[in-house]
Order: C-alpha cells, then sequence, then structure tokens
C-alpha cells in the first residue's frame, strides 16, 4: 500500500469505531456525518481487502484483521497526537477528552469533585470514567485507551507511574440506633458483631479477620454484597461493615448510619493514580494529573 494517496483520515475512522463498537457514535466522537463514517469506513474496507468491522447484537465488532492492525493503528495516532501537541496546555480553551478508569472506592469517593475540578478549569474537556473491575488496566493504558486509572494498586512495572492520592483509615459503619452504639466498641463487642463485607470493592481487609485471629476469635461473615447495596442493608439490620471513612461518610449523606474506631490497629485505605510514563511530560496529561492530586489533596 503506497501511504502517499493513502487517505490518513481513514484511521481516524477505524479508531473511532473500534473503540465505540457503533457507526453512529464513532460519528459523534469524531463531528461527523453518520454516512460520512458509513462511507470512510466502506473506502477502508476496499483498501484493506477485509470487511474489518461486522454487525451483530452487541454492536460493530472487529474482525481478526482489524483486531491484528487495532494496537499499531491506536498507537500510531497516540504518538501522533504527542508529536503535535503544543508546548503548553490551556485548560480554559482545551477541547479534548480524558479516559479513566476508577474503582468503586474512587467512583464514590473522587469522582464527583475531580469531575468539578476539572471541569472548573477546562469547561470544554470531556471526561469518560470507566468502572476499572472488569477490564485488564495494564494493557488499556499500554494502547493508549486509558488516560489514567486510580485503584488501590501501584505501578505494576518500570514503565507505568503511579502516586499516591489517599490514605483513608478504615472504620465500622452500623445503622443510627444499633445496640452495639450504646457503649464503647471495645474488641469483644466488634469480634461479636456478624459482618456485612463488600464483595465488589476489590480491598483486601484480610487484616480484620487476621486480628480477630490473633486473640483466638473468628469473624462472622453474614453477609457479601456490593457497594451498591450496603448502605440499604445495614440500615436495615445489625450488621457491621469495616469501610474506609471517606467512604462512610459519603454513605452518611444517604443514610442514618454512624462510624466508629476500630478497637485495633489496622492498615490505611490506599488510593493510587496510575498512568504510562509515556505520558509523564504531556502538558494535558500532567494537567489531569495535577488538578486530579489537588482534588484528592483538598478532600
Amino acid at each position: 500500500m503506497n501511504l502517499r494517496t493513502f487517505d490518513l483520515n481513514l484511521l481516524l475512522v477505524f479508531d473511532a469505531i473500534l473503540r465505540e463498537r457503533s457507526v453512529m457514535r464513532a460519528a459523534q466522537t469524531l463531528a461527523l456525518s453518520q454516512p460520512a463514517v458509513s462511507h470512510a469506513l466502506n473506502r477502508l474496507r476496499y483498501l484493506i481487502k477485509d470487511q474489518l468491522f461486522v454487525r451483530t447484537p452487541a454492536g460493530m465488532m472487529p474482525t481478526p484483521r482489524a483486531e491484528q492492525l487495532a494496537l499499531p493503528v491506536r498507537k500510531a495516532l497516540n504518538d501522533l497526537q504527542l508529536a503535535l501537541e503544543t508546548e503548553t496546555f490551556t485548560p480554559a480553551t482545551a477541547e479534548r477528552r480524558f479516559v479513566i478508569a476508577v474503582n468503586n472506592y474512587a467512583a464514590v469517593v473522587l469522582a464527583g469533585p475531580i469531575v468539578a475540578g476539572c471541569r472548573a478549569q477546562a469547561p470544554h474537556i470531556r471526561l469518560s470514567l470507566r468502572p476499572s473491575g472488569t477490564l485488564d488496566l495494564t494493557d488499556l493504558l499500554e494502547r493508549g485507551e486509558l488516560d489514567l486509572v486510580i485503584s488501590a494498586r501501584d505501578a505494576p512495572a518500570e514503565r507505568f507511574a503511579s502516586q499516591p492520592l489517599i490514605e483513608d483509615p478504615y472504620v465500622a459503619v452500623l445503622r443510627r440506633g444499633h445496640p452495639a452504639l450504646r457503649r464503647k466498641l471495645t474488641f469483644a463487642a466488634f469480634a461479636g458483631l456478624p459482618q456485612l463485607v463488600i464483595s465488589s470493592s476489590g480491598e483486601d481487609i484480610g487484616f480484620v479477620e487476621a486480628a480477630l485471629a490473633a486473640r483466638g476469635q473468628t469473624s462472622d461473615v453474614a453477609l457479601e454484597t456490593p457497594y451498591l447495596s450496603a448502605g440499604a442493608v445495614l440500615v436495615q439490620s445489625n450488621l457491621m461493615a469495616v469501610l474506609g471513612r471517606q467512604i462512610a461518610q459519603e454513605f452518611r449523606r444517604a443514610y442514618p448510619i454512624e462510624m466508629r474506631d476500630l478497637p485495633f490497629a489496622a492498615p490505611k485505605l490506599r488510593s493510587v493514580m496510575l498512568w504510562h510514563r509515556r505520558f509523564d511530560d504531556q502538558p494535558a496529561h500532567r494537567w489531569l494529573r495535577e488538578t486530579i492530586r489537588a482534588t484528592a489533596s483538598a478532600i
């Protein structure tokens, strides 16, 4: 194929359809009409000699040839974008999209302040927050499909960088009026409470069982539930949950719950920002990281 006669705009269309799995959504992303995107896709199919995408009930699914092209095309577009970036980034007038994967803790505690902080400085940017639970985060960071990850994990390899955002003490959370709140929450009282464990947190709270075992006690896990159900279950039961203080405070805005300090030493819940080092010095990415860091510090 002769690159001198190849319309490189077709690669933008290919990448958009690959991301969105929809011609219509790709058109919206590219600010083009749907017929224009369909026409570009047909041209690309002719040049590549492959269907590239097949329409299914789940959306436009890539063929094996499209999957083979996906990584080099995305890397080339990312490298070109970085090369063409200006040396400065002006938030007030910038128009671009950032994709951030967040775990459940960050979705509850950090998402609102991050969106508000970014939009206050850069009203024309678009933030896309994605739940991280089922994603291959390192692969998506490598491929440029994610700008940042906010989770509890540190950099998994030298090519990634990380920065701590929050260290949050764990607390015991119970419904308002719980019998255990009539007196100080002692170790014996804590050990006797049935526990609600968050099944979707991804946090390691094995320290609770370890603390109990060190004194000859065992944990009584009565229920596992996702974050979305935790508040409603706690206020209608005598269960107790161990949560980060910040997320417990967010729950308290919506539910009549109370917090108590744990009756034993415990590690803190960590929230960490993770990114690929190739973006270290990119002005827009640096602005995003600094804005998120400042937001987390304020919390």
